[in-house]
């Protein structure tokens, strides 16, 4: 009898939701003739706490807004080449299990790869291991882009001048640029981000205060010197239901945060935002409605 060793990193909830699947584990373990499994679950304390009925009913609703903002949006056509960027946080890998089911079904028939950049010169760092593993389970491939930035650049010989530049935006910029030239030298018709409700909510709040102008980012943009446009199929979804989700499969989180993610005001703004929930509980959808009403239009990714 040959002695092997199987790890299980999976949440157990997949298998507790379906019998007929552990069961088909259970037997390939018996023909394999493993004498020993070692189960090993990611660490969640609000696994135990949420019920099945509850996950369902999320996964569910987050179903149906994805497949809402992509029908009303026509975000999404028939031989669609889709790069999702993936982050490595909750809304990233959220979107990508979405446009995993989605390319399975026949109409629009897509195809789906994931991209991952890697800023060299900036101390945080997404757990790749977990990344690769997650892609591996819903059959996507993932490339792993690097790339940098200068930020004390000078304007001497027409060079883009930096130093009035602050690092989330540089950071953000470079990302982007990496991840664009990726897309169009690969044949990407489509990159999706992973924006949610909140954030198109908080840009537009940000937009007002400290631009004087009434716009967001937008759920489909075509792009200037790009052959692609960018979508964010989760601009319908509240983020507090991705973090429930998250939560419950338990997604890994950043192994290093971001040094300056708090340096910027998007924070303070969203704390505004959800003082104005405070104080009506359907703030988000009468602001959702008057962003609909104006033009969506950002500069954001024009200039990439």
């Amino acid at each position: 009898m040959i002695t092997l060793l199987y790890t299980i990193k999976k949440p157990f909830l997949p298998l507790k939701r379906d019998f007929f699947s552990f069961f088909l584990l259970l037997r390939f373990l018996c023909e394999k003739k493993v004498v020993y499994l070692h189960v090993e679950e990611r660490p969640s304390s609000s696994f135990c706490a949420m019920s099945e009925k509850t996950y369902d009913k999320t996964e569910r609703k987050i179903q149906r807004l994805f497949s809402r903002a992509c029908a009303e949006y026509r975000l999404l056509e028939d031989g669609d080449r889709v790069l999702v960027a993936v982050s490595g946080g909750k809304d990233s890998l959220e979107l990508l299990r979405l446009m995993s089911r989605q390319g399975k079904i026949h109409k629009p028939r897509i195809t789906v790869e994931a991209a991952h950049v890697i800023m060299d010169n900036i101390p945080y760092e997404t757990d790749r291991s977990f990344l690769q593993w997650f892609c591996d389970d819903l059959d996507i491939t993932v490339r792993l882009l690097h790339t940098s930035f200068d930020d004390t650049a000078s304007a001497e010989g027409g060079v883009t001048r930096h130093r009035r530049k602050t690092k989330c935006f540089l950071c953000s910029w470079y990302r982007r640029k990496a991840l664009f030239e990726y897309a169009r030298d690969h044949g990407f018709t489509k990159v999706a981000f992973g924006h949610h409700q909140d954030d198109f909510l908080v840009t537009m709040l940000m937009n007002m205060t400290f631009e004087g102008s009434l716009h967001s980012i937008s759920p489909m943009m075509p792009m200037r010197h790009y052959p692609f446009k960018v979508i964010r199929p989760l601009c319908l979804v509240p983020e507090s239901l991705i973090a429930t989700v998250a939560k419950t499969l338990c997604f890994e989180r950043q192994k290093t945060l971001c040094p300056f993610e708090k340096a910027s005001r998007r924070e303070d703004m969203t704390q505004v935002f959800r003082t104005l929930e405070g104080m009506n509980p359907e703030a988000r959808y009468s602001m959702w409605r008057a962003l609909e009403k104006v033009s969506t239009t950002s500069d954001e990714e024009e200039d990439v």
